[in-house]
């Protein structure tokens, strides 16, 4: 999954009622870093891909007029660092975002031999909850920093996921796994050894992210976020649609975002916008 979700843009407007949602829920995620000491927004993050099944470690720092940025994790060890040299440094730097590599949480059978396996016990085990330092240096060699947790409160791929071709709608359910990254049972399971604070089905979603994506040249998107208390279904703006030539591919991507930022996507692929003769030649 190659897209910045932490930057994401509302293309079009949404309507829709608010209802309420009963969920149990953790939210251990600290506000983010404090803008009277300069840094204005940090974040670590967990994001898992529940329907290709890949996790990485993200995060994203935005500061004035830096020189130089790094993150330090929970036991003060240096884990990033970027330092601006020649133009950069007299343009200099603010937002930061780095995703890392985002390898198969699971045994894909048709992955190249080469292909790394870390499933989510391994992944939780090599990344440490707890307080992430952010620092930046500026021209005159001020310091900034600020704090933001990194919480194992991962909230449930989102499940059912379709569009209606007739309405427009983009319609999905509350999961209770994370995919082909872990099953319910198996997050049960990592629960009750500690590896989870709580299971991913309990974890309340802050915000749904819905990414509609025409499969032509420049990847054309409708993306929206909408509060984890709406209802979960999005409708596609016509407007957009009648903007796409007659059978476009397109795939659709929601997000669940917990409370503590971390993130788990559900796609589908295999959409046919606008459909005369068929995406694939025939009706």
């Amino acid at each position: 999954m190659k897209q910045k979700h932490l930057m994401s843009n509302t293309l079009f407007g949404v309507a829709g009622a608010m209802v309420a949602m009963a969920i149990t829920a953790i939210a251990t995620a600290t506000e983010p870093c404090n803008d009277d000491d300069g840094l204005g927004e940090c974040k670590a993050l967990i994001e898992i891909n529940a329907t290709d099944g890949d996790i990485g470690f993200h995060f994203l720092m935005d500061g004035d007029d830096l020189i130089k940025s790094e993150v330090r994790n929970p036991d003060g060890f240096k884990i990033f660092e970027a330092i601006a040299k020649k133009e950069e440094r007299e343009q200099f730097m603010t937002e930061t975002f780095v995703e890392s590599a985002e390898p198969l949480c699971w045994n894909d059978p048709d992955a190249d031999e080469d292909d790394e396996i870390v499933t989510l016990e391994e992944f939780l085990e090599l990344w440490t909850p707890g307080f992430y330092e952010f620092v930046g240096k500026g021209e005159e060699g001020e310091i900034i920093s600020g704090v933001t947790e990194l919480a194992f409160d991962i909230p449930a791929a989102p499940a059912s996921v379709a569009f209606d071709d007739v309405t427009n709608l983009i319609s999905w359910a509350a999961g209770n796994d994370l995919g082909k990254c872990a099953t319910s049972a198996e997050l049960t399971d990592l629960v009750a050894d500690g590896v989870l604070p709580v299971h991913p089905a309990a974890v309340l979603v802050a915000e749904w992210e819905v990414v509609f994506e025409a499969d032509i040249p420049g990847n054309l998107k409708y993306s929206v976020r909408i509060p984890g208390v709406s209802p979960t279904v999005v409708s596609v703006p016509q407007e957009f649609l009648d903007y796409l030539d007659d059978d476009t591919p397109a795939k659709i991507e929601v997000g669940a975002i917990g409370y503590g930022d971390n993130a788990t996507f559900s796609e589908v692929g295999d959409i046919c916008v606008n459909m005369d003769d068929g995406c694939d030649g025939e009706d």
